[in-house]
């Protein structure tokens, strides 16, 4: 798994294009969270070749809170923290929180 960092709000343009041509995921994590560190830790556990079709952006909710509200306003998901956000044509095709957070949902976009 090849983390891509999100560290600036005009990244957010940028993502929803790349999605136009393969899906983008976001994983909104923080650190001071237990069940954070269980849910990155699972994602990274289970990813495959097969998911390498998307491409991982890594959102540091501690140091990025204002990105995190961004994409929020900009794509229309509710925060949460642990949170995955899968983007695929320009627009969020699924999302899912906390202990909801696996692979096993994005081997449709792979």
């Amino acid at each position: 798994m090849d983390w891509q960092k999100l560290t600036t709000i005009e990244q957010l343009q940028s993502l929803k294009e790349e999605s136009k041509t393969q899906p983008v995921l976001i994983f909104k994590h923080s650190i001071r969270c237990s069940i954070s560190s269980m849910a990155l830790s699972r994602l990274e556990r289970e990813w495959s070749e097969e998911l390498n079709k998307i491409t991982p952006y890594y959102l540091d909710l501690i140091t990025y809170r204002q990105i995190s509200n961004a994409v929020e306003t900009e794509f229309g998901v509710y925060h949460e923290s642990p949170q995955m956000i899968v983007l695929n044509g320009g627009e969020v095709v699924f999302d899912a929180s906390h202990m909801s957070i696996s692979t096993e949902p994005l081997k449709k976009w792979a």
